[in-house]
């Protein structure tokens, strides 16, 4: 697929089309950066674009009456926001945030509706991507559950990890605490026992991978289940 700009194509449900579908759809998407904190859709907001990351990390999150938050599931480059859109249509279930900064490729449903009724593909490959983000959220309510903070602090770090080009990526302690329904001091807890302990490196909210294996030990079994639903 032609980048749209310079901005590099590489999310997983565009670049596994046929040439044909690609080609119809890279002539029609608006390609950008978006930023950390960046609210793409507010829950009950109509849906009128589907968004496809190339490189960071969407939450879609759950906001309680009392202040507290938790992610339902989480969307990179293996992945698309919107796949309500494929399933009767209808309007955000979710409030999606970026979490870690990236680029994505934006699709309005009226191409994306054309895109769908002339190219098998497309649905095929969008309808295997939301089987999986549903396996995603069924095995977040157990890991929230069953696991500890350090299991999936670390889960949730492999995650990004997997998503980002490189080792180094923009990551706040907040936005981890938001997304993992934790406190604030327990993830800066965990991430300095991380450190101490050669796995990562943090600092003015730049965190490092260090020692890749080594965070996968720390993680929970939902970390490899997840993977192994997904297209990454």
């Amino acid at each position: 697929m032609t980048p749209n700009g310079t901005l590099p194509i590489r999310n997983r449900i565009l670049t596994a089309l046929r040439p044909a579908a690609q080609d119809f759809i890279s002539k029609r998407v608006l390609t950008r950066p978006f930023s950390a904190g960046e609210v793409i859709y507010e829950v009950g907001a109509p849906f009128t674009h589907a968004v496809f990351p190339h490189e960071g990390s969407l939450s879609l999150m759950a906001f309680m009456e009392d202040g507290r938050s938790v992610e339902k599931a989480s969307i990179g480059l293996e992945g698309f926001l919107g796949f309500v859109l494929i399933m009767g249509g209808g309007s955000a279930i979710s409030t999606s945030v970026a979490r870690v900064p990236g680029h994505a490729s934006w699709l309005s449903i009226e191409d994306l509706d054309e895109a769908l009724a002339e190219f098998v593909c497309v649905r095929e490959t969008m309808l295997r991507y939301a089987k999986a983000l549903i396996s995603q959220t069924m095995e977040s309510v157990a890991c929230n559950s069953l696991h500890s903070a350090e299991q999936r602090i670390a889960r949730w770090l492999l995650h990004v990890h997997d998503r980002v080009q490189g080792d180094r990526f923009l990551l706040t302690q907040q936005a981890m605490a938001e997304s993992l329904g934790l406190r604030r001091a327990t993830v800066s807890d965990i991430c300095s026992q991380f450190q101490r302990a050669g796995l990562l490196d943090y600092s003015r909210g730049v965190l490092t991978v260090v020692e890749r294996a080594a965070l996968e030990s720390k993680a929970c079994e939902c970390y490899r289940r997840v993977r192994l639903t997904s297209l990454l």
